[in-house]
């Protein structure tokens, strides 16, 4: 909770982080000191917890994102935030959670899909280590099986044709034009590596601006959700240019030391 409360004309970028785990696990606690490194940085941060699978679905789980996002458009200026300088982010599940929600903003297949109509002014997008292209699951020898998928449908996905549910899971499906800048940090360490390359490719092929931070097979450090690891060299790199990235979408001159 913040100290004190700012004037508008302090009024701060926020950065609305979903955390990971599979869609079935995990918890906003362990990225409370992620966040925080955000926030000392001059940023209003805003931690995230939603419902789980297996005993809810993807639906349950974006109207919480879209509920969450709600809050912050509504009650965040009395926290020194900035409800107009909005920016989304998660690592792997939550990657996904954040990268559905941006996209659901003004399309309304996808809204309606889910029954959710979020409205904000996102103005970036950060991915760490996402899961963004369901269709990787399908490739042979995936890690991941297709029961992930599963999970996440209403009824398990009884009656439906998997590969055409997946278009309704899978960010990379619905990314066009007014898609919100993205910064994306992966590695090929990790498990995600070709569903964030095939991402990026689609956010370029329609002109979405890019910014990325991608490491090589030669680095060890760089495992998946290497960013929650502060102590890790690559996880400050992420920091900094994390830091870089909101300030440059949401118009904020670089603070100085």
């Amino acid at each position: 909770t913040p100290r004190r409360l700012l004037t508008d004309a302090a009024a701060l970028p926020v950065y609305i982080y979903f955390h990971g785990g599979g869609w079935t696990s995990g918890d906003k606690a362990p990225l409370t000191k992620y966040c925080a490194s955000q926030a000392a940085d001059g940023m209003v941060v805003v931690n995230v917890n939603y419902r789980k699978a297996t005993r809810f679905h993807m639906g349950h789980i974006l109207e919480d994102a879209a509920a969450a996002l709600s809050w912050v458009s509504n009650e965040i200026a009395r926290f020194g935030g900035d409800p107009e300088r909005i920016v989304l982010g998660g690592d792997s599940a939550g990657g996904q959670i954040a990268a559905l929600l941006a996209a659901a903003i003004g399309n309304e297949e996808l809204a309606d899909h889910y029954g959710v109509h979020p409205t904000a002014d996102v103005r970036g997008l950060v991915q760490h280590c996402s899961m963004v292209d369901f269709s990787v699951l399908f490739e042979r020898g995936f890690i991941m099986s297709l029961g992930f998928i599963r999970m996440l449908l209403p009824g398990r996905g009884r009656g439906l044709v998997l590969a055409d549910a997946t278009r309704f899971l899978s960010p990379i499906e619905w990314i066009g034009p007014r898609f919100p800048p993205v910064f994306v940090t992966t590695s090929a360490r990790d498990m995600f590596f070709r569903a964030n390359l095939n991402f990026l490719a689609r956010l370029r092929s329609v002109g979405v601006q890019v910014h990325t931070l991608i490491y090589g097979a030669a680095t060890r450090n760089a495992k998946h959700t290497w960013q929650q690891n502060s102590s890790l060299a690559e996880s400050q790199e992420v920091y900094r240019q994390l830091q870089a990235f909101v300030r440059c979408v949401a118009g904020v001159r670089a603070i100085s030391a």
